[in-house]
């Protein structure tokens, strides 16, 4: 499967470089531009899956790129990355084209995530999820390990959704608490660990390469090893 492709537009060199660091860990493909003319240049020429862009930055700032890029017929979408948090000024960011706004300081790990959830608004979300040789039909909520049909509760079943979806990358604890339980329930809830252990049981146990991993101090994965 093709990597997704980022647009970075941030100035700051040492933000840049995380960015471009933590961005390439996640698997993407990415390329990064430090002003806002060089952005809309760039994204004229080549089609992105995704923009993270700075506001502050030199030549046009990120509101006017947004802007720019509207009236172009560009809907590539736009996380705008930003120190400004005032209520205006996050309706300016939305209202200039973007999808989604995150302030500094941020966790990397909650900016990866909103990145994941622009690009699956983005695209039509496949009926069937797969690694490896687990296969999970959402429609019919029926999952596979090989030619094994894995029985799951509703509980569970949300929980692999999301790991099965954003399979290859850390999904947190409190999202797969939110997920599970709804958003009241807390991240360090046991009752995680429990559900965990049960997918681990049904669909890692006895059936080839383990898929469900930790990541410890963050939360999940599902990796193909």
């Amino acid at each position: 499967m093709a990597r997704a492709e980022l647009l970075i537009v941030e100035d700051e060199p040492e933000m840049a470089d995380v960015l471009r660091q933590g961005f390439e860990q996640d698997q993407y493909t990415v390329h990064l531009v430090r002003d806002g003319g060089a952005a809309l240049r760039l994204a004229s020429e080549h089609r992105f899956d995704a923009i993270v862009l700075d506001v502050m930055l030199p030549v046009m700032d990120g509101f006017r790129v947004a802007s720019a890029l509207r009236k172009s017929g560009n809907r590539t979408p736009v996380l705008m990355l930003t120190a400004l948090d005032s209520v205006t000024d996050v309706v300016l960011g939305l209202e200039s084209g973007a999808e989604d706004y995150v302030t500094k300081p941020f966790s990397f790990l909650e900016l990866s995530a909103r990145v994941r959830a622009l690009l699956r608004r983005s695209d039509p979300r496949p009926l069937t999820l797969s690694a490896a040789d687990l296969k999970m039909d959402t429609e019919s909520h029926q999952v596979l390990r090989g030619d094994r049909s894995v029985n799951l509760t509703p509980t569970e079943f949300r929980v692999l959704h999301v790991l099965l979806a954003n399979a290859g990358h850390v999904v947190a604890r409190k999202e797969l608490a939110r997920v599970a339980w709804g958003s009241g329930t807390s991240a360090d809830d046991n009752n995680l660990d429990v559900i965990i252990s049960a997918l681990r049981s049904k669909v890692d146990k006895g059936n080839g390469p383990r898929l469900i991993h930790t990541v410890r101090g963050f939360g999940y994965r599902i990796v193909e090893n």
